[in-house]
């Protein structure tokens, strides 16, 4: 199969990211004003306590798909026995799920309180199994990916501004949310047989899975815990809007972290293929340029956002959300420490199959988010959820560093520090200025706050000839040879 360059690759996915911003910097303004942080906390408590039964049907197979299948794509019947194969076993496990879902909701009294708002939002169990992304993203179709999940957020832009109109619309809300995250899944099943021929003939080989599949669940388990442990735990020990104040500060930093790490998605197929054809030296050229790549993109938005951050809560949320300013400040650093792990753990060892390595650093983050949360959110509400999740990233990042020990000072050295240094020292005392003395409403004050930082951080950039920024515009502008 035809190997897409990953300039491109990148380029569709970042549109991607791009999209998946733009839908909640409109809706969820809109939503919140309308639905208050009791609504929006009240449909982010049900997509989270989804996502634990998502998880359970999913079993791994997002990130293990994407690794097995990119290791055979050039050979189509092995290529349609694995997709078959992994897609048997997400149905029979999303069978367990909604029969776990269900038992659920119809056990715990505070569940079955909404069961319907629950029930519309486990839709997304069946959307991602059908979904399949995992296949499109080994054979690295980031067009069809990217114009598919456009069209479904347009779709639920509409919608939205259609049926949630009042306070009341909470219901319509999550039906919303649903549609705009996963609707795009049936599209995707329909799709697939125009790039997998399938013949729904055996033989077989189901246990081949089993233990890597294992795995990577127990990676998901641990991961989806301290990603949404914090806000289900603020739901239980709080209420629902404490969980909308804390669901707006994560919200901004979800959107951040996907930026940072949009590079790194489109980059796993290709890593894993390299990898599985020892083509090494192509593999770790890659992993380099990715580090650089982090360091010069997160540590920025780290700066602004942390600075700017009660505008950016006022802008997307209203006044009502000013109890979000101190958490979303809490997580910005770890735009940085998502970005990093995303490296060294989904792009290096998974790759190189040491998923064990993955699976051990996000437990003890797990373990400590938990332990933090029980300890702070008692006392700190949001803000201590916030805390847990932050360390949680810090004790992660420690585990993988140390698991790749040998090769961390070659990466940490080939870093575009001085690049980095001398476009971040002078933008940062331009944003130091914005912020102290432009006193504009807060989206004229964030627009202008952005233009100086981020202009004067590129263009430092781009006189210094940075490396990165350099090749990427040489590709774009004279179509020379691409990053791969």
């Amino acid at each position: 199969m035809k190997k897409t360059s990953i300039v491109i690759n990148f380029f569709m996915n970042f549109i991607l990211t791009i999209s998946q911003f733009l839908f909640p910097l409109i809706t969820f303004p809109y939503a919140s004003r309308i639905l208050g942080p009791e609504g929006t906390g009240a449909v982010a408590m049900g997509t989270n306590y989804v996502s634990y039964f998502t998880m359970i049907a999913m079993l791994g197979v997002p990130v293990y798909g994407i690794r097995a299948c990119a290791a055979v794509r050039d050979d189509p019947k092995k290529l349609a026995r694995t997709i078959q194969e992994l897609l048997i076993i997400n149905l029979v496990m999303g069978a367990v799920a909604y029969t776990a879902f269900f038992l659920s909701l119809a056990l715990v009294p505070s569940l079955r309180e909404s069961h319907t708002l629950y029930a519309i939002c486990s839709a997304a169990i069946l959307l991602n199994i059908l979904g399949m992304n995992w296949v499109y993203q080994a054979l690295e179709q980031y067009s069809y990916i990217t114009g598919i999940s456009i069209l479904f957020k347009f779709l639920g832009l509409i919608a939205m501004f259609l049926t949630v109109r009042n306070a009341e619309s909470t219901l319509a809300y999550a039906a919303v949310t649903v549609l705009s995250s996963f609707g795009a899944g049936l599209i995707n099943f329909i799709h697939l047989r125009k790039l997998v021929r399938f013949t729904g003939k055996g033989p077989w080989n189901f246990r081949r899975h089993f233990r890597p599949i294992l795995h990577f669940f127990a990676m998901s388990v641990a991961t989806t815990v301290y990603t949404s442990l914090d806000v289900v735990m603020l739901g239980f020990m709080k209420n629902n809007t404490v969980v909308g104040y804390y669901n707006a500060a994560v919200k901004i930093k979800t959107i951040l972290v996907s930026l940072v790490t949009s590079l790194g998605t489109v980059l796993l197929p290709r890593l894993s293929y390299y990898y599985e054809n020892h083509e090494i030296s192509l593999f770790w050229s890659l992993v380099t340029r990715t580090f650089s790549f982090v360091f010069l993109f997160a540590v920025p938005c780290c700066l602004f956002f942390s600075v700017f951050a009660k505008d950016v809560i006022l802008i997307l949320s209203g006044d009502q959300f000013l109890p979000s300013i101190i958490p979303m400040i809490i997580l910005m650093p770890t735009i940085l420490l998502i970005g990093l792990t995303n490296i060294t753990g989904m792009q290096v060892l998974v790759p190189e199959k040491r998923e064990v390595a993955v699976l051990i650093s996000v437990t003890a983050g797990a373990i400590t988010d938990f332990i933090l949360n029980l300890i702070l959110i008692p006392f700190l509400d949001a803000s201590g959820a916030a805390i847990g999740t932050l360390c949680a990233e810090i004790v992660v990042l420690i585990v993988q560093f140390y698991a790749l020990k040998k090769h961390i000072p070659s990466l940490m050295r080939k870093v575009e520090w001085p690049w980095l240094i001398k476009a971040l020292l002078p933008s940062l005392a331009v944003l130091v200025v914005c912020a102290l003395f432009v006193n504009l409403a807060p989206f004229l004050r964030l627009v202008v706050g952005a233009l100086c930082f981020f202009g004067c951080y590129g263009l430092i950039l781009l006189l210094t000839k940075e490396p990165i920024v350099t090749s990427v515009l040489s590709r774009i502008l004279h179509r020379k040879e691409s990053l791969s």
